[in-house]
This record gives C-alpha cells, structure tokens and sequence, in this order.
C-alpha cells in the first residue's frame, strides 16, 4: 500500500510540473504574441484551459486572461511543491 501511495503521489507531482511548465510556455508565448490570431497562442489556449478553467469560476468575473495564467501558475507550482515536500517527508527520493 505504501507503494502504491509514493507513487500516486510521485503521478501527481510529474503532472503539477508538466502543467505548470505548459501554463509558463502559455504566459511567454502571450507576452511575445502580437496578433491575437496567433497559431502559437492558440495551441496553448487549447492545451491550458483544462488548467484555467477550474480557476475561472473561483476568481472574480473582472480578473483579465493574464491574471488568469498567472494564478494558475502560481497553483501548480504550489502543489508541486507540496507533494514534493509529501514525497521527502515519507523518506523516498525526491528526484525525478
């Protein structure tokens, strides 16, 4: 059981990374985008909205795009963080 624990827990950090590292790539291409019709930038509207959606209903109906992808960021890297810590604080190796 323990083992199937560490792992579950290691998924979940790979996936906060991998999103985390989506949501950034969604923030510089946004930035550097001069058209709004940008294909680039609609990849990575496409790829990260199952991230930002969740977070659309929980913040104001005022707050901007960029806001958006910043507080989504801001939440992946603190769940990778955490089960970082979860995974050093159950004894295994926190690589990978």
């Amino acid at each position: 059981m323990y083992t199937v624990t560490y792992r579950l827990i290691l998924l979940i950090s790979f996936v906060a990374y991998m999103a985390a590292l989506y949501v950034s790539l969604h923030i510089v291409v946004a930035w550097l985008s001069k058209s709004p019709g940008n294909r680039m930038l609609w990849f990575f509207s496409v790829l990260t909205a199952p991230l930002l959606r969740p977070l659309r209903a929980v913040l104001p109906a005022q707050a901007t795009e960029a806001q958006l992808r910043y507080v989504t960021l801001a939440a992946c890297l603190a769940l990778w963080l955490a089960t970082r810590l979860l995974l050093a604080m159950l004894g295994g190796s926190a690589r990978g």
